[in-house]
């Protein structure tokens, strides 16, 4: 078969494929009988000419598991315009291949001493580039240049449009990625003012039913003659008063946290916690060096509510005999994880159900935290934040506090 038939064939090969790899994968036969090579790729640019992809059939290179700078390229030269093409006998000692910070581990690697590349050109702009390599030495010469010409000049159009397709598809990907995670901050963002709002309904009925209480009763128990246990009952009475509202307080604002950090406040309210109505044992631990207490402030008290939160339902809710809190990293990502445990039952609040665990997840998700929990053989509470969600709540914070 003469190679104006495998060109004719390459083109009807090529008509219905919408993806790039099995594009190429289907001419990489027809190809290899035009010219033979050890390995082929097609390199193609970004519109700044900053960056560059590669697509490969043969050997599997490095070349596909990542993009490459342009000006780190082997071809750099032809993606930059220099020359419509290169040859080589040995690209293994070819400056124009490999040098300084050159991305030329797979020539070396894999020998590929032979190479022949020519640009890959739409309406006379460069976008990329069709690479032939072998492992033999001088294998290719100027009649290869030429064939590898018709193959770039048949394969650009169609490479090119296929790569702006699949960039305008990335693009429609991630912004509805956006979309959906903006609406479901905003649908997490009014659940969450709702939870607040019933906070606060709740500080005011502690005001109202016991402190409001209280002082009325003292009001109206102070009176001229009171004996000495009168007096000591009624000092005993303010004193059990000024602890009331001091856990108010602590309810409402983290102080703990702030100046005593992540461990010492989720143990100071976990001792305060079982002391209520049950005494299960329980253990709080931070492995991660206090990286924790190195977050931003809102992502701290995010976390710090969520195990208050999950504390509360454990020791109201579960009769839980152990609780546990562990703070801990995630290897080699360097991702926070946090684990709230008991092993008691778990049951839902009558007329609430499951509000815990939604507003938990509301607030995991606020931070851009994945939230998981299960009920079996007690409750498990993890909520996962991601180094990529950490460093981009910090460039918020360090953007605000400027």
């Amino acid at each position: 078969m003469s190679d104006l038939a495998h060109y004719l064939r390459i083109s009807n090969l090529l008509a219905g494929n919408l993806n790039i790899h099995t594009a190429l994968g289907s001419v990489k036969a027809e190809i290899d009988k035009i010219i033979e090579f050890d390995h082929l790729d097609i390199c193609l640019t970004d519109t700044d000419k900053t960056w560059n992809t590669s697509y490969e059939v043969g050997l599997q290179t490095t070349w596909s598991t990542s993009r490459t700078l342009v000006r780190q390229s082997p071809v750099r030269d032809i993606l930059l315009g220099k020359t419509d093409h290169l040859l080589t006998g040995n690209a293994l000692n070819d400056p124009r291949y490999v040098f300084p910070g050159a991305e030329s581990a797979p020539i070396l690697h894999h020998e590929f001493r032979s190479r022949v590349n020519v640009a890959m050109k739409v309406l006379g702009e460069v976008v990329g580039s069709l690479n032939c390599s072998s492992k033999k030495e001088n294998f290719y010469d100027e009649r290869h240049v030429e064939q590898v010409r018709i193959l770039a000049d048949m394969l650009a159009p169609y490479f090119y449009a296929l790569r702006a397709n699949e960039k305008a598809n990335t693009e429609a990907v991630f912004r509805a990625r956006i979309l959906a995670r903006e609406e479901g901050l905003r649908l997490g963002a009014l659940s969450l003012t709702d939870a607040l709002e019933a906070e606060r309904q709740r500080i005011g009925m502690d005001l109202h039913d016991q402190t409001l209480a209280d002082l009325t009763r003292i009001a109206r128990d102070i009176r001229p003659g009171l004996t000495t246990v009168q007096h000591h009952r009624l000092q005993q009475q303010i004193q059990n008063m000024i602890q009331d509202l001091r856990d108010i307080i602590d309810t409402s604002i983290p102080t703990i946290l702030e100046l005593f950090g992540f461990q010492h406040a989720v143990l100071t309210h976990m001792e305060r916690a079982v002391s209520r109505d049950c005494t299960p044992q329980f253990d709080v631990e931070d492995q991660t060096g206090g990286n924790v207490d190195a977050l931003p402030e809102t992502t701290r008290i995010a976390i710090f509510r969520i195990c208050q939160e999950a504390i509360n339902n454990a020791v109201l809710h579960s009769g839980a005999t152990h609780i546990s809190v562990v703070a801990s990293c995630q290897d080699p990502r360097g991702d926070l994880k946090i684990e709230i445990c008991d092993n008691g039952q778990f049951q839902t609040r009558t007329g609430k159900p499951g509000s815990g665990f939604a507003h938990m997840k509301t607030r995991a998700h606020l931070i851009g935290a994945k939230f998981e929990h299960s009920t079996e053989d007690g409750t498990r509470i993890t909520v996962k934040l991601p180094q990529t969600a950490q460093e981009a709540e910090r460039a918020e914070h360090e953007d605000f506090a400027g």
